[in-house]
């Protein structure tokens, strides 16, 4: 159970002492001098503002106040810790204890209670028999009027009560009990005695409960059932466990009463016995390297184990060291408490130095106890710190007059800053030089170069040089003031033959469409803009659709070739549109262009046409036909116009204007038979000028304006049309039939087609022409090799078709008689035609016989030798498919 215990209860006596020590020769006790202090008041005669006593506290300072607060509001304490009643105090049961708080100059708190003793001369009143209000006189010797020093034994008494275990109202609470963790024994270690004020009447039996007793952790905790004294059994952790809180129970032996248990706070009072931790084994920071001194930029943090807020846990961090020390060893700094790591001298350069390295410490007890390191990187950040730079301070450039776009040149930079960073990429102006906007700079591809193109093209005759002042800069301003880089560019203009130019390039005149021919229209001349050369321009037509104008070569005088006309379709909104060309006498000649309007006044020089070649009217009660007139001339030549009927029209129609005159309505004035009649008629316009106009009228057997007629002369009826159509069919079909007899007869004459291609490779027997015999055998029967030719043909050539039936033929052997060489090669040749092992296909070759009586062996001598032995054909088998007929034929035998 826990809360506070009321005034008649016994308390706890024990001495805090401190931990501190003041910075004098000797030590000092910081904080309140007791745990409890006792004031004693009257009930009868205290009033407000009365002063108690005062409260000691000593902050090891010199300071002889400080801030102390309490927590009844029936008292207030002043800074030099007198104690006042502020209220008249009521009863013995109320306000007997409370807390007062003290605060050092660092800020640290300190607590520690204040008893009020009501004074016995007070029990006359109805109170005095409260329950709760029985007092031990044997603890109140204990105390002094301030108890300031401990008393020889720490002991914990339990309250007086005859009514057994029951609940009762706490109105203070004893104060924790202190054991300090790591406690090198020897164990058990007595920690406090608790005893009950009746066990000097009976035997009292005490126990425990509660975590570190009779629950986990067991045994840490025992106690002496007769004494009451309080062991620890083990060093204690704080780390595992700051404080405990067991139940004490008395039982008094024999008699079954039971005390009310009471309630003990063991706190685990800290040892510095862990060291700092840091929370990362190596911490990334970064810093720019145009960052200004102070900038905290990064931060680093170690957690101690150790009692928060105590002088075991607070930490302190220094750097130990730094790599590389450049520009100096002292580049960074840390602020000891919070861990912050700042800049703290100049001199960073990412271009010399990207990265440094620092070991940091980290130490408890105000940086002189425990300690642990760690590593900090830290990368120098890119700053735009390094200004780019011109590769070259001059540049120069020759440039074509009249060329846009044109590179003028490219001027590379370097920069040491961070590549493809905003401080590295460049930017480029023209500051001097450019006052026409004659030039652009851009930035190249790379991001590190300059391109100078123009803009407009440039004019030799107007300058023949430009000279520019170029600077160059980064994407993002300067980190620092840094000196801009500058380049010259000298432009260059290269002199060009530039065409002749027309003043003004387009020139209007005005002239009347009937302007003789050979008349002089205007002088239209250009100029040449190239004044530093001696050049001369000729002239001539550039276009001229209606072929109406002449140019002279030398003077540029243009002059009328043939009438013009200004109703001519090549005329627009009545002007005519020529292309005048003048060209210089450079040895790469220049051409200018002039456009030439000519815009032509109207004469009246076209008569009024009637627009209707053809008209239909009844021949009975016939309507008047409106016949509309066209006049290409321009107002004033035209409407209003009249007509006149001409010639023998006269008799049979009549003509008369509408009422705008712009129009003819023509009336059959007399019944006529239906036909087509030319009728003739003369328009006039305003000014007279008048043409013929013949208007072919078909005349129709209708009545009125309904007029529904054919043409008489082509009107020949049905019966005649499907005449016709049938005569055409007829001579179609004949036409047919003869193309079919002439394609079947054509078939029959014809052979077929060959079963062979040409390029087939076969043995043929080819035609030759006779060239005529020897000298010595012009009276040779030449018809023996002749025979066939005329008469056998049709049998001898066959039609290249594959033999329908099997059966070999015989085949003749050679003849002995040289006479009989023609029968052999027909009867032979007749064979192999049917012969279906033969190679397929074979065709007869006819030679002519040339003769004998030469020096040369005839063919009739193939067959003889000069020893009389037969020549041996034999080897013609082996010369292939192509000398088979040839080895049957001379290497069989006889029979």
């Amino acid at each position: 159970m826990g809360g506070l215990w009321t005034l008649p209860f016994a308390v706890i006596i024990l001495q805090i002492f401190t931990a501190g020590y003041c910075k004098g020769e000797g030590p000092c006790q910081l904080g309140l001098s007791s745990k409890l202090f006792m004031f004693r008041v009257n009930r009868n005669h205290d009033h407000m503002d009365k002063i108690l006593g005062k409260v000691i506290f000593s902050d090891c300072s010199g300071h002889r106040r400080t801030q102390i607060e309490v927590d009844d509001a029936q008292f207030n304490v002043d800074q030099d810790g007198s104690l006042k009643l502020m209220k008249a105090v009521l009863s013995p049961k109320q306000h007997d204890s409370f807390l007062i708080h003290a605060f050092d100059s660092n800020g640290k708190e300190f607590t520690t209670w204040v008893r009020v003793k009501h004074d016995p001369a007070s029990h006359q009143y109805s109170d005095l028999h409260h329950p709760n209000y029985h007092h031990s006189h044997a603890i109140d010797s204990v105390f002094a009027e301030q108890v300031s020093s401990p008393p020889a034994v720490d002991v914990l008494m339990f309250p007086h009560t005859s009514q057994g275990l029951r609940r009762r109202k706490r109105d203070w609470v004893i104060p924790p009990i202190n054991f300090p963790e790591n406690d090198r024994g020897p164990f058990p270690k007595q920690v406090v005695q608790i005893r009950s004020n009746k066990d000097k009447k009976v035997k009292m039996e005490y126990t425990i409960s509660g975590p570190g007793a009779d629950e986990a952790p067991l045994g840490l905790f025992t106690i002496d059932r007769t004494s009451g004294w309080l062991y620890v059994t083990q060093p204690l952790d704080r780390e595992k466990q700051d404080q405990y809180t067991l139940l004490a129970h008395a039982v008094a032996v024999g008699q079954g009463i039971t005390e009310v248990p009471m309630e003990i706070i063991v706190k685990v009072i800290d040892q510095n016995d862990n060291k700092p931790e840091f929370t990362q084994d190596t911490f990334v920071g970064s810093v720019a390297e145009a960052s200004a001194l102070g900038l905290e930029f990064m931060k680093v943090t170690a957690n101690d184990a150790d009692e928060s807020g105590s002088l075991n846990a607070d930490i302190k961090y220094k750097i130990l060291i730094q790599e590389p020390e450049l520009p100096n060893s002292n580049m960074f700094s840390i602020n000891p408490v919070s861990g912050g790591i700042r800049l703290s001298s100049p001199g960073l350069d990412r271009e010399k130095h990207r990265k440094y390295t620092l070991v940091i410490q980290a130490a408890d007890m105000d940086g002189e106890g425990l300690t642990s390191t760690c590593r900090a990187v830290i990368t120098v950040a890119d700053s735009n710190d390094n200004a780019p730079q011109f590769d070259s301070t001059l540049y120069t450039a020759t440039v074509p007059e009249n060329k846009m776009g044109f590179v003028v040149v490219k001027m590379p930079v370097t920069d040491a800053d961070e590549p493809h960073t905003p401080a590295w990429s460049t930017k480029y102006k023209i500051v001097q030089g450019n006052d026409g906007g004659f030039f652009n700079v851009s930035t190249g591809p790379n991001k590190l170069e300059g391109i100078i193109t123009t803009v407009k093209g440039l004019d030799f005759e107007n300058s023949m040089k430009y000279t520019l002042l170029v600077t160059v800069e980064n994407d993002i301003e300067f980190a620092t003031r840094l000196l801009t880089s500058t380049t010259t560019v000298i432009v260059n203009v290269e002199d060009e033959n530039e065409a002749p130019v027309f003043m003004p390039k387009e020139k209007l005149i005005v002239r009347p469409e009937d302007m003789a021919v050979g008349s002089d229209l205007i002088r239209y001349v250009a100029t040449d803009p190239d004044t530093a050369r001696k050049q001369t321009l000729w002239y001539k037509i550039g276009s001229d659709q209606a072929g109406w104008l002449n140019v002279s070569r030398e003077t540029g005088q243009i002059t009328v070739k043939s009438p013009m006309d200004r109703e001519s379709p090549k005329v627009t909104a009545g002007k005519y549109k020529a292309l005048i060309y003048a060209i210089d006498n450079d040895d790469v000649p220049a051409t200018g262009t002039g456009t030439l309007l000519i815009e032509l006044q109207d004469v009246n020089d076209n008569a009024p046409t009637i627009d209707q070649g053809q008209i239909h009217v009844c021949n009975q009660d016939s309507e008047p036909v409106l016949l509309s007139l066209t006049d290409k001339d321009g107002p004033g030549f035209t409407s209003p116009f009249r007509v006149e009927l001409q010639g023998t029209s006269r008799k049979n129609w009549t003509a008369k204007m509408n009422d705008t005159k712009t129009g003819i309505l023509l009336t059959l004035k007399t019944k006529l038979d239906a036909n087509v009649y030319s009728v003739i008629l003369k328009a006039f316009d305003s000014h007279g000028l008048h043409q013929e106009n013949t208007v072919k009228a078909t005349v129709c057997n209708c009545r009125g304006a309904n007029v529904v007629c054919s043409d008489p002369r082509t009107d020949i009826g049905m019966p005649v049309i499907f005449g016709i159509l049938g005569g055409v069919l007829f001579l179609l079909l004949v036409l047919l039939l003869l193309l079919l007899f002439l394609r079947m007869k054509r078939r029959r004459s014809l052979k077929e087609e060959p079963l062979l291609q040409d390029d087939d490779v076969r043995d043929n027997i080819y035609c030759y022409d006779e060239e005529g015999g020897g000298e010595e055998d012009q009276d040779y029967d030449l018809s023996q090799l002749h025979r066939g030719l005329d008469n056998l043909k049709p049998e001898i050539f066959r039609n290249d078709v594959a033999p329908t039936y099997f059966i070999a033929p015989q085949y003749r052997a050679r003849p002995a008689n040289p006479e009989e060489i023609g029968n052999f090669i027909e009867d032979n040749l007749m064979a192999a035609d049917s012969d279906p092992t033969a190679p397929p296909y074979d065709s007869l070759l006819v030679f002519d016989y040339e003769g004998g009586g030469s020096d040369a062996s005839s063919l009739s001598s193939l067959n003889s030798s000069s020893s009389g032995d037969d020549q041996d054909y034999d080897y013609l088998t082996e010369w292939g498919p192509r000398f088979k007929k040839l080895a049957d034929m001379y290497g069989a035998d006889d029979d």
